[in-house]
């Protein structure tokens, strides 16, 4: 069986056969067939905007891999820069590598005085933290006005170690300001999720101390998010990056897309949905509700995932670690009642669905006392590396500008009617 495919042009009669490629065929051999006839495609839920071997997600089987790398083996088994080295450079790093690497980072935190001092006490009050953070990246490319030649990769590897390094430091200033609080400047003897905890909760310690493992589960968090292959706001990095835009203004306009509550804000919703549920013994009457369509059932089911996501278990079993240091949260036991009941019943066994990345991540932030205005913000500090290697990607394999076509629907072809002459 040859794998490919043929269309037939009814109008004409004439034919084409296809190729399948990599799970897709070339729109190039459709167009030599149907001329300017275009794929109604709304979300791009069936069009691949282009090819990368940097993160492979097959939704129906619950697989994520890095590079090739199982999620499940990277979770357990390496830190969150040493993913982000990985993403970048397609291989991971040997001893050496690794070493470097950890310490360009470290020495890049640093963010320049004016920028705290002026831009970020620039803000109102109460502004929120995402916010700030999107306004802060993308006045950082006036910082490093070098930043614009992104066709050099010397160039391009120096603001993607500048951007992984800084946007937690921007980030940190950005809570502290919304609380009343001075900044807390690096500390490059502590590790990269450490430190991003000290900056955020230190207040008089001269050295900033947490238990290993809250700060391995953070680490564990930033891993799972650091990549997920075109979800909308890599979707973003990549068009704006193909108009070669600087890298702070394309890594600024995913953090947008991200700042939306259908895409970065879905941990929040849960945990909204939690308190509304109350507490154990009310979950039975919650899920009777979704079935009858009252309410929705948030952190389950996902738009590619149509089994068990598989940053959800490890989050699972990342938040039992971190309960075990810092004390269990009251939402808990109804979210492990919710997921008992749910995965249980025929009703959403049959529609595929399962929890996501979502449904525990709220649980071990709220855990750690961090707001849920930072949830998106702590979202956006790991997702950063994958965004800078589908940039960094798209750069080094010449793509074109990204020019999406559209089906017009309005008014044909009128007469421009005088002011006077209009009813």
């Amino acid at each position: 069986m040859t794998d490919s495919i043929t269309i037939t042009d009814n109008r004409t009669g004439e034919s084409v056969e296809i190729p399948i490629r990599h799970g897709g065929v070339n729109s190039t051999d459709w167009a030599s067939l149907l001329g300017n006839i275009w794929f109604a495609d709304e979300a791009f839920s069936h069009t691949a905007v282009g090819e990368s071997a940097i993160t492979e997600l097959v939704g129906d089987e619950g697989i994520l891999r890095y590079r090739g790398y199982p999620i499940e083996q990277v979770a357990e088994r390496s830190t969150y820069l040493e993913v982000a080295y990985l993403l970048l450079n397609g291989e991971l790093p040997n001893e050496a590598e690794y070493n470097a690497w950890i310490d360009e980072i470290t020495h890049h935190t640093y963010i320049h005085e004016n920028f705290l001092k002026r831009f970020i006490e620039a803000f109102r009050y109460d502004a929120h933290t995402m916010g700030m953070l999107i306004s802060s990246i993308a006045a950082l490319s006036a910082f490093y006005p070098e930043a614009k030649h992104v066709l050099d990769p010397e160039i391009r590897r120096k603001q993607i170690v500048r951007l992984i390094a800084k946007v937690p430091t921007m980030a940190a200033a950005a809570y502290r300001f919304s609380v009343g609080l001075p900044f807390v400047y690096p500390d490059n003897q502590l590790d990269f999720a450490t430190n991003f905890l000290s900056m955020i909760f230190r207040i008089a310690q001269p050295k900033y101390e947490c238990h290993p493992a809250v700060s391995r589960a953070l680490d564990i968090l930033f891993i799972l998010h650091a990549d997920h292959s075109q979800n909308c706001s890599t979707t973003t990095a990549r068009v704006v990056g193909s108009s070669h835009a600087d890298p702070y203004s394309v890594v600024a306009s995913a953090c947008a897309a991200l700042y939306g509550p259908r895409h970065g804000g879905a941990n929040e919703a849960v945990l909204e949905m939690l308190r509304r549920i109350g507490t154990y013994e009310n979950v039975n009457d919650f899920i009777s509700e979704v079935k009858s369509g009252k309410t929705r059932l948030m952190g389950f089911g996902h738009r590619v995932y149509k089994n068990y996501d598989p940053r959800a278990k490890i989050i699972k079993e990342a938040a039992d670690a971190v309960f075990e240091q810092v004390g269990k949260n009251p939402l808990l036991d109804i979210a492990l009642k919710l997921e008992e009941v749910a995965l249980a019943d025929d009703y959403f066994i049959s529609r595929r669905l399962y929890p996501n990345v979502d449904f525990y991540s709220g649980l071990i932030y709220q855990a750690l006392n961090f707001p849920t205005t930072m949830f998106t913000v702590l979202f956006a500090i790991p997702r950063t590396s994958g965004w800078l290697a589908h940039w960094n990607e798209l750069l080094e394999r010449d793509s074109r500008i990204a020019r999406p076509r559209q089906l017009y629907v309005g008014h044909p072809k009128r007469d421009y009617v005088p002011l006077s002459g209009r009813g």
